[in-house]
């Protein structure tokens, strides 16, 4: 009769091996995801706001400071789900420079959170108020985009 323990224990290892690799992916996944979520809402928001330049949609000062609440809660936010282990695997639209330039991105992060505090401080009671603001803040959104997004394909 043959000792089967080696087989045991190597059959044991890899099966642990592969228990750790699976929550690892998860979290990549998971932080993948919730900056989707935040991108969305945010997207949501500048929406919301192109609407009423537009004049698609009613100005109300209350609907501005919504707009520009969600969008500065985004930004207090965004930048906690960039972990290292997050550069790869799901579908991202996440550009290697956030890694490969971490000063960068902070900067970029740190200026957004500035400018959506600053618009919320405005508290802009009219579309021409709100439109001075809401143009500060997008383009942070496009900055943003072409230095650390990848475009979609």
């Amino acid at each position: 009769m043959t000792d089967s323990r080696p087989f045991s224990l190597a059959v044991l290892a890899v099966c642990g091996a592969a228990a750790f690799a699976v929550p690892a992916i998860a979290q990549n996944l998971d932080a993948i995801k919730a900056r989707q979520d935040l991108m969305e809402e945010n997207g949501k928001a500048t929406k919301a706001g192109a609407q009423i330049l537009k004049g698609q949609a009613e100005f109300s000062a209350d609907k501005a400071t919504e707009i520009f609440t969600k969008m500065h809660e985004v930004a207090m936010k965004f930048g906690d789900y960039f972990p290292e282990d997050s550069k790869t695997g799901g579908k991202t639209e996440a550009a290697p420079a956030i890694w490969e330039k971490p000063d960068e991105f902070k900067a970029a992060l740190v200026k957004y959170q500035e400018d959506t505090q600053a618009a919320l401080d405005a508290a802009p009671q009219d579309v021409d108020a709100f439109k001075q603001q809401f143009g500060k803040v997008t383009q942070n959104c496009k900055g943003c985009h072409e230095d650390f997004r990848l475009d979609k394909n």
